[in-house]
């Protein structure tokens, strides 16, 4: 997509600034023509309040959260290339601002859009196990921990506090790392919990490559925080591995 010069990150093109952009072709159809694209749009809409989700696909979602980017041009195109582009709803909206800008059509009002729902769907996922004790809602907090960063193109280490009835204290990336690699310090670890008079806590961590098969490195860093934590009365429940094709569970597996 072409951009006008200008300063600031925030150069739109017409279609992006909205009220700023004339289609020549409907300026020569006159104000009396049925405006088609509101007509599609109100279908739209009238069908999901109607049917709800399952009534419409991903590429029609996509399409409805973009419609305030580009209030005054199809938004189908841009949909479906995000789609093909990405493979699915999820990846779309976790997939990195410069990659999304990458597809024909996105900028950065686009890029708000998408980024806006992926920290509504976290907050609401976040909001299920705050709660609720975490063991008691575990498909609820495998839910969040995948859609937080189950999608990242690098690894992120992250640890839930837990207090002594298993609520989340605290909800903490510790680092980022490359593709393959994030650096993990058993003694800042445990200070943490210390400092946050957390009883207990769940290590977790992402795989970008999409198969959350732990490795032995996973396994050998687990065990040594577990050594390191438990004569401080902090326990580890399990080291979560997520991935865009699924999660593991270090307990679950039995290696730990």
């Amino acid at each position: 997509m072409s951009r006008s010069k200008g300063s600031g990150d925030d150069r739109l093109s017409a279609e992006e600034q909205g009220g700023l952009f004339v289609n020549p072709v409907k300026a020569k159809l006159g104000p009396d023509k049925p405006d088609d694209k509101a007509g599609h749009r109100q279908r739209l809409r009238d069908r999901f309040s109607n049917g709800g989700a399952d009534a419409v696909p991903d590429y029609e979602l996509l399409e409805m959260i973009l419609y305030r980017a580009f209030p005054r041009i199809d938004t189908k195109p841009v949909a479906k290339r995000l789609l093909a582009r990405f493979g699915s709803f999820a990846e779309v909206i976790a997939a990195p601002p410069d990659r999304l800008k990458e597809v024909e059509g996105v900028g950065t009002r686009a890029v708000q859009e998408l980024k806006l729902i992926k920290t509504a769907a976290e907050r609401l996922t976040k909001g299920q196990i705050q709660s609720r004790p975490a063991l008691s809602s575990w498909n609820s907090v495998l839910d969040y921990l995948r859609l937080a960063q189950g999608f990242e193109d690098r690894e992120h280490f992250r640890i839930l506090f837990l207090d002594k009835k298993n609520h989340l204290i605290a909800d903490e990336v510790q680092g980022r790392g490359t593709v393959d690699h994030t650096p993990v310090y058993v003694r800042e670890v445990v200070k943490r919990a210390l400092e946050l008079a957390a009883t207990a806590i769940i290590l977790v961590h992402n795989h970008p490559s999409g198969d959350p098969t732990p490795s032995r490195a996973d396994i050998e860093v687990t065990k040594q925080i577990i050594d390191a934590a438990k004569p401080l009365g902090v326990t580890v429940h399990d080291h979560i591995v997520v991935g865009r094709n699924g999660h593991a569970s270090l307990r679950s597996l039995r290696l730990i």
